[in-house]
């Protein structure tokens, strides 16, 4: 036994191990594998070993030391736990044998965790659940989770949804006093709200919108003049009626957008806010923002000026029944339409054809890249994908938006605080390769220097007709940076603007929410509470996991369709390459599919510059915006990937045949 001497000295030493310690703190980060790693806060990358990585979960923050396995070679060891990010996720529930167990569907989770009895919510084998951690397995390696709600079972009607809102940490239910404000406002607020503003009920506003569409945001109105147009955009005005830092105004932020699932949206705000109280229904008063502004003949914007109105909106028309009009076709809705409403949709169409010339000259328009409507049966399942086409309506709505966006964001250049939408063009980690890709396929473009606004700018406009080996402006297009909100005005690289915003959809964005309460705190000394940097980065993040949450969905339900396509050889165009091989969009629905490298005959190489494989001995080549014909093979279950495998077609053999020979 030791004596007490012994024991001190046993502690000072193991405390003097401790000081001398070297820690590093860093974040997990998980594989595919049982293995992963940890990103020091330095920048380097630590191997985990899978008996390390079972002490902890994706995103942890934490500490590790560095032991040498081999020459040259070390490993971490997990020292200490800082935070756990990991708050809830969702699974399967698996029984086996005595042991009850959550399967995570979460990516980088490469283990059971078990379930106590009291944590289990009566749950069933299969169902899938809503869970959070309930012992963290930084000590032992053996987490526990603990049931927060049961789901539903795979193969029910609507299950991919509700899977898709709690991967998310989304929900379709509003907290009580988010109800209790949207049950306690009625038209008495619209009445309580009318004094003061300009009475433009007069006025021959219409919306433009969907058949389906409730949440109605903009009202259009035009009229010539002596140098063109004037025209008048009346935007929906929730600002009015939801205070700032009220339980509405707070839900909305922590949504931060409208989210338009498949069949059933996700609305920012609660219904009888924004499909009836705000929305710019015909026939009824609504308050509403206009922006008045002038559109000269050649399509440039003149003066411009904001107004709180209220507005009584004389019909919800559809984008056809406007094409129609616009084409010169009649029917008994056209010829129903006032004189006055048709005489504004004409001059609406001539005025909007004026600011799209101009942007198409002076700016940068995005391709009309085909899109696709699902149509979903009694299941919440894909009954059928259609062709969604962009008419002349669409376009119409399309530049009165950006016109008076561009107007917001002129006006906020002026004030002390403002809010934008930057879009600084090609990634700072592409430039080199887009280097290389100019003075390799358009030598004649080399002295542009794609990374200011206007280099850019002229570059995305010379390489639309060129004519080159590669699809130019289509490698680039793949190569650019994300659009973000910012306090600061900067260029709009991928619109050619020099600054922008967007104010046009408050009742889904509530960016554009707080767009109009920085215009309204400039004129009329409304209260607008600023944003703080922290609170900017979090409703950034939220707009982005709305956009991951509706493609997930998206991506879930396209591929159960995807089952559908039988055997039968179908056209598309390579939409994506990557070092494994490369994802094709078929022409007829939209779909997209992997066809891998591994399924070609021989080995490919790829090209970072052009984006290109390239067959290592016989030079065949796959490339973006190729035509190919595929069939269907398979979908990836885990990953939800839609798999093709490449049909030869007799011309692609004997092209092959003749590189062989």
């Amino acid at each position: 036994m030791l004596n007490a001497d012994a024991l001190n000295q046993l502690r000072q030493l193991k405390s003097d191990i401790e000081e001398s310690k070297v820690v590093f703190p860093g974040t997990v980060k998980a594989t595919n594998g049982r293995f992963g790693f940890v990103v020091l806060d330095e920048g380097r990358d630590v191997f985990l070993p899978p008996e390390e990585m079972q002490k902890v979960l994706p995103g942890d923050r934490v500490n590790v030391t560095e032991q040498e396995v081999a020459k040259g070679k070390t490993q971490g060891v997990v020292d200490g736990l800082i935070e756990s990010r990991l708050n809830t996720f969702v699974g399967r529930y698996l029984v086996k044998g005595k042991g009850h167990f959550v399967v995570p569907e979460t990516p980088g989770i490469n283990r059971w965790i078990f379930i106590p009895p009291k944590e289990r919510m009566n749950a069933q084998p299969d169902d899938y659940l809503y869970c959070c951690i309930h012992k963290h397995p930084i000590h032992d390696g053996k987490g526990q989770a603990k049931v927060l709600r049961v789901i539903g079972k795979a193969g029910e009607p609507g299950i991919e949804r509700a899977l898709t809102l709690a991967t998310f940490d989304l929900t379709d239910a509003w907290p009580d006093p988010v109800m209790e404000q949207a049950e306690s406002l009625d038209e008495a607020a619209i009445e309580a709200h009318e004094a003061g503003r300009e009475d433009r009920t007069d006025r021959a506003y219409v919306t433009i919108d969907s058949p389906a569409t409730q949440d109605m945001d903009d009202a259009l109105l035009a009229e010539p003049n002596a140098t063109g147009w004037a025209v008048s955009i009346a935007i929906a005005d929730p600002s009015a009626v939801i205070d700032p830092e009220s339980a509405a105004d707070l839900e909305a932020f922590n949504r931060a957008t409208a989210i338009y699932f498949p069949g059933e949206p996700l609305p920012m705000l609660p219904d009888s806010i924004s499909t009836r109280l705000c929305s710019l229904m015909p026939d009824v008063k609504r308050l509403a923002l206009v922006c008045d502004l002038q559109v000269n003949n050649d399509g440039s914007l003149g003066d411009y000026s904001f107004h709180q109105a209220v507005i009584r909106s004389r019909g919800k028309l559809s984008y056809d029944l406007v094409a129609n009009l616009i084409e010169g076709r009649e029917d008994e809705d056209i010829k129903a339409l006032p004189d006055a409403v048709a005489n504004s949709l004409d001059q609406l169409h001539q005025a909007a054809t004026a600011l799209r010339k101009w942007r198409s000259e002076y700016a940068l328009l995005s391709g009309d890249r085909p899109e696709f409507r699902l149509r979903l049966d009694e299941n919440r399942r894909i009954r059928s994908i259609e062709p969604s086409v962009q008419n002349e309506a669409h376009r119409l709505v399309e530049e009165c938006m950006v016109a008076a966006n561009r107007c917001a964001a002129d006006f906020l250049t002026r004030q002390p605080s403002g809010l934008f939408v930057q879009h600084p063009g090609i990634r700072n980690d592409r430039t080199d390769n887009i280097r290389a890709l100019i003075e390799g396929y358009a030598p004649h473009l080399a002295d542009i220097d794609a990374t200011t606004p206007e280099g850019f700018q002229a570059l995305m406009k010379q390489t639309s007709e060129l004519e080159a080996e590669v699809p130019v402006k289509g490698i680039i297009s793949r190569q650019l940076a994300r659009a973000e909100l910012a306090f600061t005005a900067a260029p709009h690289q991928g619109m050619g603007i020099k600054a922008y915003t967007t104010f046009t959809s408050p009742l889904r964005k509530y960016s554009d929410l707080y767009v109009h309460r920085l215009i309204k705190a400039a004129l009329w000394d409304s209260p607008v509470k600023a944003l703080s940097d922290e609170q900017l980065m979090i409703l950034q993040n939220a707009q982005f996991k709305a956009r991951q949450a509706a493609n997930s969905l998206e991506t879930w339900l396209r591929s159960d369709f995807a089952k559908t396509l039988g055997e039968e050889p179908m056209e598309g165009v390579i939409s994506r390459t990557i070092p494994a091989g490369f994802f094709v969009r078929l022409e007829s629905n939209g779909l997209e599919g992997f066809v891998s490298c591994k399924d070609l005959d021989g080995k490919y190489s790829f090209d970072p510059v052009t984006l290109r494989l390239v067959h290592n001995k016989n030079g065949r080549i796959f490339q973006l915006e190729q035509e190919v014909k595929v069939r269907f093979s398979g979908v990836e279950e885990e990953r939800r990937q839609v798999n093709f495998k490449l049909v030869e077609t007799d011309e692609s053999m004997m092209e092959k045949d003749a590189s062989l020979g």
